[in-house]
């Protein structure tokens, strides 16, 4: 699938060794239940059955579904190596920022417990060429890949819609090995 070779924007972030067996590219958004609770309960066993061990290289990508979801990429993005970390403590704390009445606020504080200043924090947000490019990846997935939902995984290159738990994921991965 040659559209999935592609990014549509941003630079992906990825973790575990790029000769793996297997490669799974998540589509995800920072806003999303689903994506949030795949963050925090399936990752951290998929890194280490499968990343940390050479048999996976994990990609997320960003499809962020609205303002607060882009706002959360970008913060991700502009925290560079500290992408994971940053992306981890935004889904972790998701209830907390993303749907909020003050949701700015909320996610200013967060943003300077993963060690952003407030202008630090502002100019990421105001970073019109970065929020370009969120959306044109976001828009790439959506017209490009036909995403409908979130969070969505590509198995080498095998589409699968929805939240998935380790013991789903591992019967597909343990196939492709």
């Amino acid at each position: 699938m040659e559209a999935l070779a592609e990014t549509g924007g941003l630079e992906e972030q990825a973790l575990g060794d790029p000769g793996a067996p297997v490669t799974v590219i998540e589509y995800a958004s920072m806003t999303c239940a689903h994506c949030a609770r795949y963050h925090v309960e399936t990752l951290p066993a998929l890194k280490r059955r499968y990343i940390d061990t050479g048999k996976v290289r994990y990609v997320v990508r960003g499809l962020p579904t609205d303002p607060r979801a882009e706002a959360g990429l970008m913060l991700a993005y502009c925290a560079k190596d500290d992408y994971f970390r940053v992306s981890d403590l935004l889904y972790r704390t998701q209830t907390q920022w993303a749907w909020v009445q003050d949701g700015r606020s909320a996610l200013l504080k967060t943003a300077i417990n993963a060690g952003f200043s407030q202008e630090s924090f502002e100019a990421c947000l105001t970073d019109s060429k970065l929020l370009d490019e969120v959306r044109s990846m976001r828009n790439w997935g959506l017209e490009r890949l036909g995403i409908e939902a979130v969070p969505t995984f590509f198995i080498n290159g095998m589409k699968h819609s929805g939240a998935m738990s380790i013991e789903e994921m591992s019967a597909i991965i343990d196939g492709m090995l």
